[in-house]
Parts: structure tokens; sequence; C-alpha cells
């Protein structure tokens, strides 16, 4: 436990702009009406790996995906607390060997379903399918598998997953409510992500020096 706290403390470290695909990352969010995260909530159980794929636990793909949606839906600074559900459902890692002729690509299928704390209900009945693919850069024109680590694709599939399901929530703003009944002195127009990541790093660090202290003083547990 304590080594995966602190690699998810490691995961957490890595700059919200360093990859200039998302350098969105660092500006303020585009307005959701009244929109805070809350729980967020990511299942992962053996999803379905497509051909030529790198292999990837499915705590990996939990701890990579609960970073993304933290670092894009926690910059919002709203009123009322909305949660994100998301389903990995299957995924290519393209891996290193085969043919540039074919160009193999990295691929990561998930549903998402939103719901509101305050009505205690789903925002869509149905999960919203989303599909995307590694966002396009000088490492990834290729192929993804000849220039990236598994952790690096994993980074790059979960931040573009995590952009296409906020450019579908925008799609429906009555679902977030008036922004304009939020208070200015409690809300504001949100932060950039490397402030929120920075504070989730101390948090996951903290948590694993603590898990560490603790089996110190248990040796035998």
């Amino acid at each position: 436990m304590t080594r995966f706290l602190a690699a998810i403390a490691l995961l957490l470290g890595l700059s919200a702009c360093a990859d200039p695909a998302f350098k969105d990352l660092e500006e303020l969010p585009p307005p959701m009406g009244r929109f805070l995260l809350g729980h967020t909530v990511v299942v992962v159980n053996e999803p379905e790996k497509g051909p030529f794929s790198r292999d990837a636990s499915d705590e990996e793909w939990k701890a990579a995906m609960e970073r993304a949606i933290k670092e894009r839906f926690g910059r919002y600074d709203g009123d009322r607390y909305f949660h994100i559900a998301v389903k990995v459902e299957g995924y290519v890692l393209a891996q290193p060997g085969i043919p540039v002729v074919a160009a193999p690509k990295s691929v990561l299928v998930v549903s998402v379903t939103i719901w509101d704390d305050e009505k205690q209900a789903k925002l869509n009945e149905e999960p919203e399918p989303i599909t995307v693919f590694e966002r396009l850069s000088g490492e990834t024109a290729i192929s993804s598998g000849l220039t990236q680590s598994k952790e690096e694709q994993m980074l790059n599939l979960t931040r573009n997953a995590a952009l296409k399901i906020q450019e579908w929530m925008l799609e429906h703003p009555e679902w977030f409510g008036d922004a304009s009944l939020m208070d200015p002195a409690t809300t504001s127009a949100g932060r950039p992500a490397s402030e929120v990541m920075a504070e989730l790093e101390a948090q996951a660090a903290t948590a694993a020096t603590a898990a560490t202290t603790d089996e110190i003083a248990e040796p035998g547990a």
C-alpha cells in the first residue's frame, strides 16, 4: 500500500502544463454554471484490451483516470456539487515493435454518468459513450508506442478523455444551474490545474507518509 500511495504522489506530480496539447489546463475553465466537483468515481473491471496493446492493470487505469478528472474539473469553484462516474470499457496502448507503416495508435473507450448531488439523481439516464485517441504531438504523429512509455500514453489518453467529457458536459448548460446565483464571496471563475494538482500531490504525499509510519509502528500487521 505504501508503494502504491507513493506512486500516486509521483503521478500527481506530473506537470499539468508539460504537454502543449493540454495547455488549456493552465487557463481558467470555461464557465459551467454552478459546477463544483464532488466525487470522482472510476470503475475499472478488466476492460477489453485491443490487439497489439501493452498491458495496464485496473489499478493503473483507475489512478490515471481519477487524476485526469480531478485535474480538469477540480479547477471549477462553484457552489453545487456534481459527481462524475467513469467506467473504463476498453483500450489500446500502442506498443513498440509494430511496423511503422502500420502506425498503431492508442485509444481509450469510457462511459460517463453525471450525478447532481443536490437532487440525488443522474443527469443522463444512459451512460455517455466516449472514445478518444491520443492527442497528436511530435511524439505521437507516427506512433506513441515508439516514443512514449505506457504511463505517458495513459496520461495522454485520460487527459483527452477528460477533455471530451468536459466538452460533452458544456453542451448541457441546463444541468449545472445559473452562475449568477452564486455568492462571489465564496466562489470564483476557477483556477489553473497546477494549483489543483499541487494540493492533491501534497495530500497523496501525506497519506504515503502516514502509511509508512503505520507500517513501522505495526511491523507484523
